[in-house]
């Protein structure tokens, strides 16, 4: 059974990450918004502007959660499919991080 990890855009311009075994059930039950009160449902009409197929759970919540962690220009250069933008960004970030990581061990 394939499963799917999938970006969705809301109407104020947030994303939401999030992964699923049933696709189609989702999607709709994110523009529906079946459960009142809850993130999706305040922020519709959704738009999915990225997904990925993959073979197992375990991966697909990898996934999630490796993209939930990173920040928006990421998750945007991930939907246009800038895989050299990502490079450049981690570059970016790991540079911060050792400039930071300098200054406090002096």
């Amino acid at each position: 059974m394939p499963y799917y990890v999938y970006i969705l855009k809301y109407a104020d311009g947030s994303y939401y990450t999030v992964s699923t075994d049933d696709f189609s059930k989702r999607i709709w039950k994110h523009q529906e918004g079946v459960l009142p009160g809850s993130y999706t449902s305040s922020r519709r009409p959704v738009e999915m502007v990225w997904s990925e197929e993959v073979a197992t759970y375990h991966e697909a919540l990898t996934h999630e959660r490796q993209i939930k962690g990173w920040s928006r220009v990421k998750k945007e250069a991930l939907i246009r499919g800038d895989f050299e933008g990502i490079h450049e960004i981690v570059k970016a970030e790991r540079k911060r991080r050792e400039v930071k990581k300098r200054k406090n061990n002096k």
